[in-house]
């Protein structure tokens, strides 16, 4: 837009107003001359940011010509993509830093004070998180002897993006379920795995409960030092792609519920 004040004064007077204002009322609003209120209102309308309407005459007389601003909306899909693009070309890079975006959003977000000690008590909070997100989730039934939850995502705000910049979209989605989940219970928990696409309009989140084991030397019989593995709670975990891999070597912290004299150590799930 130009710099003249005058311009911009009017409008932002057409911005908040709840209807269209003709060029009389702008004068009496401003001081100004109706003339010369006329002239940048032209200018505005020229410039696609204000639009005119036509209104009914006061008395006998022409129509009067109404002016309401142009209400421009942020063109997030856009922006997104922008962003997306700024990430590199490295896709495994591109992935980790949308994950650890995802996570401090999720570490922003409020919650409320919700304690995680079961899958669906986990998977409670993730259809909360997401319906509120415009994410459409649909729980799957499940039985007592299922070992995953797994969620499916009807809808998606930056889906098309996501076609193109999956491991950016879906990063962030995943580090944001991440965060809040581990912010509900002991960090790593719950597993969260993303599977994008699995039908050209649904994707599925599964959650699983993680379980450390203590290893025992076979010779003496006694309690090796203080080692824990993370395995699924359960016999075997469902197959499917994950958007990122776990690092080697690295373990998750035990559960509350878990043998006490087993030392929780501190992992990156992502």
């Amino acid at each position: 837009m130009s710099d003249s004040w005058p311009r911009r004064r009017l409008l932002a007077i057409l911005r908040g107003a709840s209807e269209p204002l003709d060029a009389q009322e702008l004068a009496r609003i401003t001081g100004q001359h109706v003339t010369t209120v006329r002239f940048h209102l032209d200018v505005l309308t020229k410039e696609s940011l204000v639009r005119q309407f036509q209104q009914p005459p006061r008395g006998r007389g022409r129509p009067r010509i109404g002016y309401s601003a142009v209400q421009r909306s942020v063109g997030y899909q856009e922006l997104a993509q922008v962003l997306a693009d700024q990430l590199g070309p490295d896709p495994r890079r591109r992935s980790e830093a949308a994950i650890a975006a995802g996570r401090a959003w999720g570490a922003k977000l409020d919650v409320g004070d919700q304690h995680i000690e079961t899958l669906e008590e986990a998977k409670d909070l993730a259809m909360t998180l997401l319906s509120e997100l415009g994410f459409a989730p649909e729980r799957e039934q499940a039985t007592d002897a299922d070992e995953q939850a797994p969620i499916r995502l009807t809808a998606c705000p930056l889906r098309e993006l996501a076609r193109t910049h999956s491991e950016v979209v879906c990063g962030v989605h995943l580090g944001l379920i991440k965060e809040v989940l581990d912010r509900g219970g002991d960090r790593g928990a719950v597993n969260v795995r993303l599977h994008p696409f699995v039908e050209p309009e649904l994707c599925v989140v599964r959650l699983e409960l993680m379980a450390q084991e203590m290893r025992r030397e076979p010779d003496t019989g006694r309690d090796a030092p203080v080692v824990a593995t993370t395995v699924p709670v359960g016999a075997e975990a469902a197959a499917g792609p994950r958007i990122a891999t776990p690092s080697a070597g690295r373990v998750a912290p035990q559960l509350r519920n878990a043998d006490p004299n087993v030392a929780k150590q501190s992992a990156q799930q992502w």
